[in-house]
């Protein structure tokens, strides 16, 4: 009996245990995972998510009031965050049994595949490691939910930096992931609205080196990157060697990598760069990730506190062979409380499956669920989408397109450390900032390089000098002008036509007007009021130029007239009013050419601009744009041919005068040759000057100083030439006669040419009446020679003296006092 009783209880004790084993076995819930682990590429986050992910199903299935009666398992496989493979792994998870409720997935390039064809099977999928923003379209993704927030979730808070820093000019470099592309083309939207300008885009499949070099070229520095992080090593290595690191950049990166991304596996990746390069290249990038470790330390509906789950996972994590304690943690370390937070959400979402399942008294069970259950598919969905707890994550909620609501987190690496900055809350629109930003530059950077326009202007010690010599040259003339209306009755100064003298020196003084107007520019007037100054100076340098060389022309023209009027007009007059007429003449061609010009064609200011140049001293982000103004109109080469062809004509001409008269003298005129000389002068600097001021314009100090001293010159060299003789003459002869101020100098000074004229005539016509006397007394001499040698007897030395010999009276006194007269 004893030993039946024995074997009785073996029996029943090993009965009981495959009752049990049959009732768990029976009561199991499955569902699928799909982890990217060894792949060499994308996002590689299960190597974390999935230890996070089994101490999540411990939790759940040790815990009494989840899931009463039932054990939650998960079978899964890695993807590679490849999409091809992570599809076949969800085939074989489909159908292969046990059937499951579920699928958990990772990597957003795998979470859209699978996502998208789950709706197939009627399967909820939830993703813990998936941020694409495409994966919020309803239409495309009816069953599917996230615990990664979506990466547009970082948007506004990029968006919300740069209002914060004052940036409105960025650049973005992307990799050609759909989830990349889709953020991006939220983040234009968004920047758009916000009148922040993309100066550039820049994408790239594998190698980043031409889309960093592009954004050099593009002078790009506040630049937003969105990439892998295994992308995010090859792009920072080429910011290095790009310099596009430093005071003057700033770089958004995504925050989930992990603290240390940009240190390992540089050897396994053929990073060229080394630790110490990377690690200065990283240094003060920003870094927006939505909220993934609760920042309170309370209790979440496990029991554990954020810290206490680190610890755990830390723990789990050594288990596996990762050196945590060495700050060498797995991809997907900052995502591991997203997954962990995930089966939560599937155990909660199945726990109120089964109590409405129960409520509604259908029969059915979780167990009952098929691949063509639309009505248990459609309970898992209503419980998914309205769960809500505090996880380790945060706060767990899902918006009507599935997405994940979170807080965003903003960070910046200092001395090769993340420290948090602040946070944002995209729903409340509110900043919480700490005020920890550390910049290289001890400045917020710039969101460009500052070019600086400078205008380009006279030095105003050239232009002091100038004015002085000029305002001096104006003293001279009109110390002269006085002199001249002064002594005007002196026949030294009324013999060279007083009045032209003054318009002459009139005309000095408003082209010397015109040295000061030339210097003026914007360092002294406004750019409304520069106009002015150019129609200014094209009027009084026109009109002094004709007022001074047209009296000295009109003087040397008649000259000129003299020495050809009297040969063929004795008694022919120049006068004096017509050398006025044709002043006025000269200056009424230019009012008609500067009115044309001004009504139909005004000057006005226009800015040349230079090449960028490099400020001398500063330690901002600048550089100088140089400018410099100019006064020209729409047909200014016109205009200029015009101006200049007038003038030349007279130049010229007032050549061709002076060199006919050089050798003249007359006393109508008794300056003609220093006039001459005067014009000489004045042509032959005006012929270098004008293509050489044209050639020079762009350089402001040059061109002013050449113009200036060209004009200088002329003025004081006319004014020495013509007026320094009269002034010596006056000295020297202080108490000369003072004749009436109504006598006619002119009328005399003509009646004494001609007697002069007349008396050169006589003088001509005696010289060859002696010559031709000699030739007579020549021949009578041979006559008488040969007269004596045939009748020497004959006396004949009687008669030559002051007898007639041959019919001719010879007297030797008389052909003496001839040649003499």
């Amino acid at each position: 009996v004893e030993h039946l009783l024995q074997h009785s209880s073996v029996f029943y004790l090993f009965s009981v245990i495959l009752f049990i084993s049959s009732v768990n076995g029976a009561n199991q819930l499955h569902i699928g995972g799909i982890f990217p682990i060894a792949g060499k590429g994308g996002w590689q986050g299960g190597q974390a998510c999935m230890p996070a992910a089994k101490l999540a199903l411990q939790d759940v299935n040790e815990n009494p009031d989840l899931l009463p009666g039932f054990n939650l398992t998960l079978h899964s496989n890695d993807s590679e965050c490849e999409p091809g493979l992570g599809a076949s792994v969800m085939y074989n998870l489909l159908y292969n049994s046990p059937q499951k409720l579920m699928l958990l997935a990772g990597c957003s390039t795998v979470c859209t595949t699978v996502a998208e064809a789950a709706k197939m099977w009627n399967l909820v999928v939830l993703c813990y490691g998936a941020s694409s923003p495409a994966l919020s379209d309803r239409s495309r993704f009816p069953t599917l939910f996230r615990t990664h927030p979506s990466a547009t979730v970082h948007n506004p808070t990029r968006i919300k930096l740069m209002q914060k820093f004052d940036w409105s000019r960025v650049a973005i470099l992307q990799q050609a992931e759909e989830v990349f592309i889709s953020t991006v083309e939220d983040l234009e939207t968004r920047c758009k609205d916000a009148g922040i300008e993309i100066v550039t885009r820049q994408s790239f499949l594998s190698d980043p080196t031409d889309a960093v070099r592009n954004l050099r070229r593009q002078d790009a520095r506040i630049i937003v990157g969105l990439f892998y992080v295994v992308a995010a090593r090859r792009v920072l290595c080429e910011m290095f060697k790009q310099q596009l690191y430093g005071r003057a950049y700033v770089w958004f990166f995504i925050g989930w990598y992990e603290d240390n991304w940009y240190e390992v596996n540089l050897k396994n990746e053929n990073i060229s760069c080394t630790k110490e390069q990377m690690k200065m290249a990283a240094e003060g990038h920003l870094t927006t990730e939505a909220l993934m470790w609760n920042q309170n330390n309370q209790k979440t509906i496990s029991g554990m506190s954020s810290e206490d789950f680190r610890k755990r996972l830390n723990a789990a994590l050594i288990e596996e062979g990762y050196d945590i304690n060495h700050n060498r943690y797995p991809e997907g370390y900052q995502e591991a409380p997203l997954a962990y937070d995930a089966v939560w959400s599937v155990a909660l979402a199945f726990n109120k499956t089964m109590q409405r399942l129960t409520e509604q008294n259908s029969g059915k069970n979780l167990k009952d669920f098929t691949y063509t259950d639309k009505e248990i598919a459609n309970a898992i969905y209503a419980a998914m989408n309205s769960t809500q707890f505090l996880g380790v994550s945060g706060v767990v909620a899902f918006s009507s397109q599935g997405d994940r609501i979170a807080l965003t987190q903003i960070e910046q690496m200092i001395d090769g450390q993340y420290f948090k900055l602040g946070y944002y809350d995209t729903q409340a629109d509110n900043l919480t900032w700490f005020d920890k930003e550390k910049w290289n530059g001890e400045k917020v950077p710039q969101d460009r390089t500052i070019v600086r326009r400078v205008l380009r202007t006279v030095s105003l010690p050239l232009f002091i000098c100038m004015s002085t010599i000029s305002s001096f040259g104006i003293l001279v003339a009109i110390t002269l002008i006085v002199f001249n209306i002064w002594h005007r009755h002196r026949r030294v100064i009324q013999s060279s036509h007083p009045v032209c003298n003054t318009i002459m020196l009139f005309g000095v003084i408003i082209c010397l007007v015109s040295v000061i107007l030339l210097g003026i520019d914007g360092q002294f007037i406004t750019a409304e009021n520069y106009p002015k100054v150019c129609q200014a100076r094209a009027w009084i340098l026109s009109t002094g130029f004709t007022l001074s060389y047209g009296a000295m022309f009109s003087k040397v023209w008649r000259v000129h007239r003299f020495t050809t009027k009297t040969k063929t007009d004795p008694k022919k007059k120049v006068e004096p009013w017509k050398l006025y007429t044709m002043v006025s003449g000269l200056l009424a061609v230019d009012l008609v050419i500067l009115l044309t010009w001004q009504m139909q064609d005004p000057l006005q200011r226009r800015l040349e601009t230079f090449p960028l140049e490099d400020p001398i001293s500063s330690n901002d982000d600048v550089k100088i744009r140089p400018e410099l103004e100019h006064c020209e109109s729409h047909n200014n080469s016109v205009w200029l041919g015009v101006i200049y062809g007038f003038k030349g004509l007279i130049l010229v001409f007032g050549l061709f005068l002076a060199y006919e008269t050089r050798s003249i003298k007359v006393k109508q005129i008794n300056d003609s040759r220093y006039v001459g000389m005067s014009i000489y002068n004045v042509v032959v600097l005006c012929l270098i000057t004008a293509p050489v001021a044209m050639v020079i314009a762009s350089q402001q100090d040059a061109s002013f100083a050449f113009v200036a001293l060209a004009v200088i010159f002329c003025c004081f060299l006319s004014m020495l030439l013509i007026f320094v003789p009269k002034v010596i003459e006056v000295l020297r002869h202080p108490k000369d006669k003072v004749e009436s101020k109504f006598s006619n100098d002119t009328g005399i000074s003509k009646e004494d040419e001609e007697r002069y004229q007349k008396l050169i005539s006589e003088n001509d016509d005696l010289q060859k009446l002696i010559a031709q006397k000699e030739d007579k007394i020549r021949l009578l001499k041979q006559r008488l020679t040969e007269r004596e040698t045939k009748s020497p007897a004959q006396p004949f030395n009687e008669s030559v003296n002051g007898t007639t010999v041959g019919g001719v009276h010879f007297n030797p006194s008389s052909s003496t006092a001839l040649a003499q007269k």
